[in-house]
C-alpha cells in the first residue's frame, strides 16, 4: 500500500509581513493625505499662479509662460532683496552657530554653578515674540535711544548714530537682532547632543593634557557634526525666508537697502498693486534657493 503524498498547503495571502506593511500604510495614509492636500497641492497651484498675470480676480496665463521669472532679472528691488538676504546669511549664520557652540560647551561643564539660570537666560530670547522683540530693538536703536546714549556716555562715539536710516548700520541692527534671538535656540540643540557624549572622554583628554580649546576642536566639534549640519540647514532656510525683522525693524529701508525677499513678496502680493503671479514666481525662486543650499550643505557636511 503506497502512502499518498499530502496536498501542498495553500499559501496564505495575509502573511505577517503583509499585515505589518498594511498596518504601517494605514497609519501613514491620513498624514500623507493631509500633507498632500495642505502642502503639495497648494504648491502646485502656486506654480500655476506663477505663470499668470493680471488682476487677482482675473488671472490669465502669461505669454510667454516664463514672463514673471524673466522679469526678476530686471527688477532692481528683487535683486537688492536677494543681495540683502544673502548678506544676512553669510554674516549672521556663522557667528550665531559659533556662539551657540561656545555657550553650549561652557554650560555643559558639570562644575559650573547656576547652569540652569545661565541656560534659561540665553534661551529666553527665543521665547520672545518676533514682533515684540523687533519693536524693542527698534526703540533701543532709535536716534535718541538707549544704545546711542550708552555709547556716548562710554565715549565710544562722538555723536549719535542714525542706526535705522543708514544702510550699513540698519543691516547691522538686523544681524544683531537675529543673533540675539536665535543663538540660544541653536545652543539647546548642541547642549542636548553634548549630553550624549560620555563625560569620561573629556576626563581622559584632561589626563592626557588637553586643554578646553583642544577638547572643543578634537572631541566636541567632530562628535557634533551631524547636529551642526542640521542647525546650519535650518538657519539657512530661516534666513532665506526672513520677514519679521525687515518689516518691523527697518520697514525695508532706507530705500529698500534692508528689505528681504519675503518682505518684497509680501509687498508685491498685498500692498499697492497686488501681483499674485509675480509674487508666486518669487516664492518659487526662494524654494529653489533653499533646496540647492540644503543639498550643498548635505553634500559637504554629511560624509556618509
Amino acid at each position: 500500500m503506497t502512502n499518498a503524498t499530502p496536498a501542498p498547503r495553500k499559501k496564505r495571502f495575509w502573511t505577517m509581513e503583509r499585515k505589518q506593511s498594511a498596518a504601517g500604510w494605514a497609519f501613514l495614509l491620513p498624514a500623507t493625505l493631509l500633507i498632500f492636500i495642505f502642502s503639495f497641492w497648494p504648491m502646485f497651484q502656486a506654480f500655476l499662479t506663477s505663470m499668470k498675470r493680471g488682476l487677482p480676480t482675473a488671472l490669465q496665463y502669461s505669454d510667454p509662460l516664463y514672463r514673471n521669472y524673466a522679469y526678476m532679472l530686471k527688477d532692481k528691488v528683487f535683486v537688492q532683496s536677494v543681495k540683502n538676504t544673502f548678506s544676512y546669511l553669510i554674516i549672521q549664520v556663522p557667528i550665531m552657530l559659533i556662539l551657540a557652540i561656545i555657550f553650549a560647551t561652557l554650560l555643559n561643564n558639570r562644575d559650573l554653578k547656576f547652569r540652569g539660570v545661565f541656560r534659561t537666560c540665553i534661551f529666553l530670547p527665543c521665547a520672545t515674540g518676533l514682533v515684540a522683540y523687533s519693536m524693542i530693538f527698534r526703540t533701543l536703536f532709535t536716534y535718541d535711544g538707549m544704545i546711542n546714549a550708552l555709547l556716548l556716555k562710554l565715549g565710544l562715539i562722538s555723536e549719535a548714530i542714525n542706526w535705522l536710516n543708514d544702510p550699513v548700520y540698519a543691516k547691522a541692527v538686523i544681524i544683531i537682532g537675529l543673533i540675539w534671538r536665535w543663538t540660544g535656540y541653536n545652543m539647546v540643540f548642541y547642549l542636548s547632543a553634548m549630553q550624549g557624549i560620555e563625560y569620561s572622554i573629556y576626563e581622559a583628554a584632561r589626563i592626557d593634557g588637553a586643554n578646553q580649546v583642544q577638547q572643543l576642536f578634537k572631541i566636541t566639534i567632530p562628535l557634533l557634526k551631524p547636529i551642526i549640519l542640521v542647525t546650519a540647514i535650518m538657519s539657512t532656510n530661516g534666513t532665506l525666508q526672513l520677514f519679521d525683522e525687515s518689516v518691523n525693524l527697518t520697514r525695508g529701508g532706507p530705500a529698500n537697502m534692508t528689505i528681504t525677499m519675503s518682505h518684497y513678496i509680501y509687498n508685491t502680493m498685498f500692498t499697492k498693486n497686488p501681483n499674485f503671479g509675480y509674487a508666486a514666481a518669487m516664492s518659487f525662486v526662494i524654494l529653489i534657493m533653499v533646496a540647492v543650499l540644503a543639498a550643498i550643505q548635505m553634500k559637504v557636511g554629511d560624509k556618509r
